[in-house]
């Protein structure tokens, strides 16, 4: 039963508070006076009898008793959103939005043809693709600023109700640039050859060491890269023989260009998974997963 009394805006102040950190940073964002901040604050643990807050030179820290109201209001904040956005969107997609998380390097070979598609036959849905971490993209979509997520890290279910699909497997090869003379049966031969890698933290590389490892060997002259695409253009430059995903420089090796090279050891393949929640997915998501997505996955 609804309470008249509830003080929906004292909530909204809170929650504001605890996202920040911070009375002054809220007032901005609220554009509401710092001491009419505080008095809502103090207000609404009168009215609950706790403590929310720790007041510090740092800013405001939640306590555990503040902790756990935040996890409620966080919830009814979110569900606001989501009965906002339903109100205003329409099932037959006349309106709407459809907001993806996906690496760069993933969006680039499996998802902006899907995308093209999608806005070609709804050309009124406000489309948008954010590439982060995964943590933050995670982040993003327990906010509801993201709808799902298309990522290849190892991605763990927690409270946050993920559902978690794995939709396609890539493939990391050897390539170089199709003009220059580099052969190699075994990753035994790449040894004396300059190599492009990923960044020794980054997982792809970690996982080619232990494959090194396995194989006795030591990779000597080696350039190491932040991202695919930069791998990818280093490649076309003659660089020297770089480490990637098969499915970043398919049109590449499709046109000629670069070179695949005939490695008989198995090497490391990642995983693509489609993250979201599915009690939030609207009709422009849903609609596109089940038919851009799903349907075209191997094509």
């Amino acid at each position: 039963m609804y309470n008249s009394s509830l003080n929906l805006n004292l909530y909204k102040i809170f929650y504001d508070v605890a996202y920040y950190g911070s009375v002054s940073l809220a007032s901005k964002n609220l554009m509401i006076s710092q001491p009419a901040i505080s008095r809502s604050i103090k207000k609404l643990e009168e009215d609950l009898n706790v403590t929310l807050f720790y007041r510090t030179l740092n800013g405001m820290i939640l306590t555990e008793k503040g902790k756990e109201l935040l996890s409620y209001v966080e919830e009814a904040c979110n569900s606001l959103k989501i009965g906002e956005r339903e109100m205003m969107e329409t099932s037959n997609l006349v309106k709407g939005k459809l907001a993806i998380g996906c690496p760069s390097h993933i969006a680039g070979f499996f998802l902006f043809k899907k995308v093209a598609d999608f806005h070609k036959d709804y050309p009124n849905i406000e489309v948008s693709v954010i590439s982060r971490s995964t943590k933050e993209l995670i982040e993003l979509l327990d906010k509801h600023e993201l709808d799902f997520i298309i990522d290849t890290s190892p991605i763990t279910e927690s409270e946050k109700e993920l559902t978690i699909e794995e939709i396609s497997k890539s493939t990391h090869v050897f390539a170089c640039r199709s003009d220059l003379d580099y052969k190699a049966n075994s990753i035994k031969d790449l040894v004396d050859y300059p190599l492009i890698l990923p960044v020794p933290h980054s997982s792809h590389r970690k996982r080619l060491n232990e494959v090194a490892i396995e194989n006795n060997i030591k990779f000597n002259n080696v350039l190491s890269i932040e991202t695919s695409e930069m791998i990818a253009s280093s490649i076309l430059q003659g660089a020297g023989v770089g480490y990637i995903l098969e499915d970043v420089i398919k049109r590449d090796v499709e046109s000629g260009v670069i070179k695949i090279l005939n490695i008989e050891e198995t090497l490391p393949s990642v995983t693509i998974n489609l993250v979201y929640i599915n009690k939030y997915l609207m009709a422009a998501p849903r609609k596109f997963i089940d038919e851009y997505l799903k349907d075209n996955i191997n094509k």
